[in-house]
């Protein structure tokens, strides 16, 4: 690690920080609707965004600095078993392309702005629907955790804030910095600030993925080196070389797999996919969003590099912006740093906004003030994504941030909890309101408990999210053993309710609100005519 302060890499990173601030600020402008009190417009972007936009947004929702620091990391630590982000955004795509279109779809037609909203009208239960929303902000606020370790993370590399000795408030303060103007221009432009963003951050990984894919190997030899070396250092470590052990396979698969199924129940991904403009853009970028998987096998790949090259950190979390900074040129390094500073922005401001709207329409609005005014709305949830951001930077301040990736991961393990609801209720109303609360209570419940039992060299709780499945004895995600209890759960009580005849809600939707679309007659949330004729 070099001495003191890289100055021109801080110098690059500046420059691209200041241009997507400004850019953050100028999107409040961008597409400006006749009303702009309202949470369509602030929290879901006018519901406007074509093919590209929507693309960039998700590419920029779901592929975070998480991608760009932990994966890796992951690899560098613990060897191939790090590479399940790859397989999992490749079984997601399939699975989205079967319900995204039909949750636009009725959304659009009932105006729902979240998945409560949309879990409220179609089982008739302000108590299911205050579950989902629940589950979603905790899950939520590791998440937007995350991204702000990936910014501290390149922040600690270029020597900002001082040593480990340093008073906190000076070690904190770049990223207090940070976190105040995401926090400004998120609360001015809502959604349309990390729209905008999301090409500046999206071009910027493209292009240091390329580079580092090519330059680096070449000044390590080749990649025949480079796992010569991640071999012989797994093998020395005991980790039996490049593949994981037999008894991990389990770990791997499940994990895999249940993270898959996650991923589109975060709010923030739900959010990206309503800002589109009709059902076909969701189902365009089911196709396109792939490419995004491309280049994540290839940034894994990082972490084989960071082996090879020498690095070493005490924190995993700090071995690729250290890789970056060790063999490229300082301004290079500086772009690389700011690809995943920006990387963490970007979804930072959606996670923020989505747990906002949730807070406001299935909180506030159901519970507390349910003649809220639109722009009463929108105020709430202005104030409310503030809030969210404060309650992250605070976890991200007082937890042990080597850690970071088990903080999404317990995340994962909540939000998957809300997939019968969700899912389930997309193609059937056959499952109890009533059922669907009790097996979501049992999911969370034993994957809160069991995931707090396992524990880490540096944690006691909460240091891992795989343990042993009950019945099975093979060691697996926790997260789905937890769905599967759920699932089970459900089904039972639902025969059992439905024997005894209990009250069921009213489906406010039909049938045909599942295929509907932005132009087709019927439609009551037709968009307003600034956005409805918006070219892209």
């Amino acid at each position: 690690m070099k001495d003191g302060v890289n100055g021109v890499a801080l110098g690059v990173f500046i420059f691209f920080f200041l241009a997507v601030t400004v850019m953050g600020f100028l999107a409040a402008r961008w597409r400006r609707a006749d009303d702009e009190h309202s949470l369509d417009e602030w929290g879901l972007g006018g519901r406007s965004f074509g093919t590209w936009v929507t693309w960039f947004l998700l590419g920029g929702d779901l592929y975070t600095a998480y991608t760009f620091v932990a994966v890796p990391a992951a690899i560098y630590a613990a060897g191939a078993a790090g590479f399940f982000a790859v397989p999992y955004t490749i079984l997601v795509y399939p699975l989205i392309f079967t319900f995204l279109p039909r949750l636009w779809s009725v959304s659009h037609k009932h105006g729902y702005v979240t998945t409560s909203d949309f879990v409220r009208g179609r089982f008739g239960s302000k108590g299911l629907s205050l579950a989902v929303a629940v589950t979603g902000i905790l899950a939520t606020m590791p998440y937007i955790a995350l991204q702000l370790v990936g910014i501290q993370a390149v922040l600690d590399v270029m020597g900002v804030g001082g040593g480990e000795n340093t008073n906190w408030f000076v070690k904190d303060l770049p990223l207090l910095i940070a976190f105040g103007v995401l926090a400004a221009y998120t609360y001015s432009s809502g959604l349309r600030a990390p729209a905008l963003i999301a090409f500046v951050k999206d071009t910027l990984i493209y292009i240091v993925i390329a580079v580092a894919i090519i330059y680096i190997p070449i000044k390590l030899g080749g990649f025949d080196e480079i796992f010569k070396a991640a071999s012989d250092k797994y093998t020395a470590a005991g980790a039996g070389g490049l593949v994981p052990a037999e008894a991990g396979q389990w770990t791997y698969a499940t994990l895999a797999l249940g993270s898959a199924l996650a991923l589109f129940m975060y709010p923030h991904s739900v959010t990206a996919t309503l800002s589109s403009r009709s059902r076909e853009v969701i189902r365009r970028n089911t196709t396109i969003l792939p490419l995004y998987s491309l280049m994540l096998g290839l940034l894994a790949l990082l972490g084989f590099m960071a082996i090879a090259a020498g690095v070493k950190v005490t924190n995993g979390q700090l071995a690729i912006p250290q890789l970056f900074e060790n063999m490229f040129p300082d301004w290079f390094a500086g772009v690389a740093f700011a690809a995943i500073g920006i990387g963490a922005l970007v979804p930072a401001a959606i996670m923020s906004i989505a747990a906002a709207n949730l807070f406001t329409r299935n909180i506030y609005k159901d519970f507390i003030k349910p003649d809220a005014t639109p722009q009463q709305e929108t105020r709430v949830s202005k104030l409310v994504s503030l809030l969210v951001k404060v309650g992250a930077l605070v976890f991200v301040l007082t937890m042990d941030k080597t850690v970071a990736i088990n903080f999404q991961l317990l995340g994962g393990i909540w939000i998957l909890q809300t997939f019968p609801a969700l899912v389930g209720g997309l193609f059937t109303r056959w499952f109890h309101r009533w059922a669907l609360l009790g097996g979501w209570a049992v999911g969370m419940l034993y994957g809160t408990f069991a995931a707090y039992g396992v524990a880490s060299p540096t944690q006691k709780h909460f240091g891992g999210s795989s343990k042993e499945i009950p019945g099975i004895g093979e060691i697996g995600y926790i997260g789905l053993t937890a769905f599967v209890l759920n699932v089970v759960v459900s089904v039972v009580l639902t025969f059992a309710l439905r024997a005894f005849n209990a009250p069921d809600g009213v489906d406010e939707t039909s049938p045909e609100d599942y295929t509907a679309d932005a132009g087709d007659a019927g439609v009551e949330t037709e968009l307003p005519p600034a956005t409805a004729g918006s070219t892209h």
